[in-house]
């Protein structure tokens, strides 16, 4: 049906001007006037006919132009250039209401309102034409008794009704066929809508179950190796007795675990849903960070102590986002102006990051990084990636300060003559490794 209704509002038209031209020249082809033979050369409707012919045929691409049309035909008559119209042939006339309904189907707004308010224009000079004494004489149908005065007091207003019932008649279907493509056009536009918001859903759905799967992965993977590297450092250095061989084995567990760990990091954190390359912070952004702050925000003094080493790309995204993590609350909770401190020690067997933030007295009970009364989010979060990185965190307020303490190991090996201290330290990692991964699940759970 809507194909076939698309087809007829463009092509309707000139193909209902056809069929009107051919039907009243079949009709009158017997009365057309004196001659030879009949003709429209010698026919009076031809005039009527033919601009009334075309008002219906442009009624769709020329409008206004179809009402001028129909205009000229009636003002032609009214100067006595044009025949007035006759009993046989005075249903000429219509053809104005079937280029209104076209008018009606095809256009909106001030167009079809001007068509309206011309055809009761046209249909007053109609009924005007077709009783007045000095053009149609009542054209057959109504008695001339009392002048042009009593007939059109008298029939005027039929004729008129008659004429515009017609045209009511013509503008409704016009109206009707407008609306119910008009409906159409919008049932289709919801069911697009609808069928979108399907497939959001659907990839919202798959994106949910992307994370959830990221993180379930990211959890076992991230505690599982945690604790192999902790337990081969470990064992390596309380082994020293034991055969190179074994030494060297442990040495490749615990280097194969970390090396394991950033992997995961990088491909659960650098790929989207789509499969697409994120890009991810370096250690040197950490400079364009700093600075993006301090116009106006945070008060922060960074300094270094040893020879920066090398690290991997999963940990320089991990002391990225524990940084902007620690400065974004020190912001929150601290407000504008908040003095920071940031420090970075390369001297160890890997980066030891402090960071120390005032805190307000105003905002010592607030909860997060920046208060010591309630765990936030931004805690476990930076928890997770210096796990991730093979390292650990440490968190909590001193006095009139937070600091935050965090522990990357560096990605190479570490020599067997540290000592005991190293030893020690690398037992305190493993341990706060444990209870980090504890409190994961816990907080899974």
């Amino acid at each position: 049906m809507e194909p076939i209704l698309n087809y007829a509002r463009r092509w309707g038209a000139p193909a209902a001007a056809g069929i009107f031209f051919a039907l009243w020249w079949a009709a009158e082809a017997g009365r057309m006037g004196p001659g030879p033979g009949p003709g429209l050369d010698n026919w009076s409707g031809t005039w009527p006919l033919v601009l009334m012919t075309l008002a219906i045929g442009v009624a769709v691409w020329q409008p206004i132009i179809s009402l001028a049309l129909t205009g000229l035909v009636l003002i032609g008559q009214l100067v006595h250039l044009i025949p007035p119209m006759y009993a046989n042939y005075w249903a000429i006339y219509i053809g104005s209401f079937i280029a209104l309904a076209f008018i009606a189907w095809t256009t909106q707004g001030r167009v079809r309102l001007t068509a309206a308010s011309a055809n009761v224009l046209f249909a007053a000079l109609m009924s005007f034409l077709m009783l007045s004494w000095r053009y149609g004489a009542g054209v057959g149908w109504f008695s001339q008794t009392g002048g042009d005065s009593g007939i059109l007091l008298r029939n005027g207003w039929q004729l008129f009704a008659l004429l515009i019932t017609i045209a009511a008649a013509c503008f409704s279907l016009g109206l009707l066929l407008s609306l119910y493509q008009e409906r159409g056009g919008l049932s289709r536009a919801r069911e697009l809508a609808e069928r979108t918001l399907q497939a959001t859903e659907v990839d919202l759905i798959v994106e949910q179950e992307r994370t959830r799967i990221a993180r379930d992965l990211h959890d076992v993977l991230a505690h599982s190796l945690a604790v192999i590297a902790a337990q081969a450092d470990g064992s390596r250095y309380l082994s020293k007795d034991q055969p190179k061989a074994v030494v060297g084995a442990l040495e490749n567990i615990a280097g194969s675990a970390r090396t394991a760990l950033v992997d995961a990091q990088r491909v659960i954190e650098g790929v989207r849903g789509d499969g697409g390359d994120v890009p991810q912070p370096q250690f040197s952004d950490i400079e364009g960070l700093v600075e993006g702050l301090q116009h106006g925000s945070l008060k922060i003094q960074t300094s270094e102590s040893g020879t920066r080493t090398e690290l991997s790309g999963g940990q320089q995204v991990a002391v990225f986002r524990i940084v902007q993590e620690c400065l974004t609350n020190a912001l929150k909770h601290g407000g504008r102006g908040t003095a920071v401190r940031l420090h970075f020690n390369w001297t160890g067997p890997g980066l030891t990051l402090h960071v120390a933030s005032e805190v307000a007295s105003s905002k010592k009970a607030q909860p997060g990084i920046g208060g010591p009364q309630r765990l936030g989010r931004g805690l476990p979060g930076m928890r997770e990636r210096a796990h991730l990185a093979g390292g650990w965190i440490t968190a909590g307020p001193d006095g009139e300060q937070f600091r935050v303490t965090a522990f990357i190991p560096y990605v190479t090996d570490v020599d067997e003559s540290a000592g005991e201290d190293m030893v020690e330290e690398h037992r305190l990692m493993h341990n706060d490794l444990q209870v980090a991964a504890a409190g994961d699940a816990d907080r899974n759970d």
